[in-house]
């Protein structure tokens, strides 16, 4: 029975000298994490390097997109502005002549806000809205107050937003 006991007793003993050898030390171990630290910060640097890329490249388009957003809308206006020089290159105009042009310049340069959603704010007869309108002068009449009586220079507005108030006259009671 004693030969039993010491044979289990170095039977024991065997897995944990087996395990002793298997378990890394501590210098392997802070190697490994060493590499894996290294691995991480590798990896840090290189996601902050495209970041970076990323934000630089953003601001590059957005800056591309600042100088030529009005790209298009300047190449509709050239056709006007070549009318308009075709017109005084003419050498003996007639009075019907320059105003057929005229007309036909003006309707490029019209063709040319309705494409790009340039449209003109002309209230006449509508009641005054200070988004849209600016205030000239108020003159007693017989419409109802605050109603535009007279525009002095039509508005524009882009889309909705107002980029020149209309210049009006606007009705008030008569005392």
């Amino acid at each position: 029975m004693q030969d039993n006991i010491e044979n289990n007793a170095e039977e024991a003993a065997a897995p944990a000298e087996h395990v002793k050898e298997t378990m890394p030390s501590l210098e392997e171990m802070l190697k490994a994490s060493e590499l894996v630290a290294a691995e991480h910060h590798d990896a840090w640097l290189r996601a902050k390097a495209e970041t970076e890329n990323m934000r630089r490249r953003a601001a590059d388009d957005v800056d591309k997109a600042r100088k030529f957003a009005v790209e298009n809308f300047a190449s509709e206006l050239m056709a006007v502005k070549d009318s308009l020089e075709a017109a005084l290159t003419v050498e003996s105009p007639s009075v019907e002549n320059m105003k057929d042009g005229v007309e036909l310049t003006l309707k490029q340069l019209v063709a040319a806000f309705a494409k790009f959603s340039l449209n003109e704010i002309n209230p006449m007869g509508e009641k005054f809205d200070p988004h849209q309108h600016q205030a000239i002068q108020m003159i007693e009449s017989d419409q109802p107050a605050n109603t535009v009586v007279t525009v002095l220079q039509k508005g524009y507005r882009l889309h909705e937003r107002t980029l020149r108030p209309a210049l009006v006259m606007v009705s008030k009671n008569k005392d």
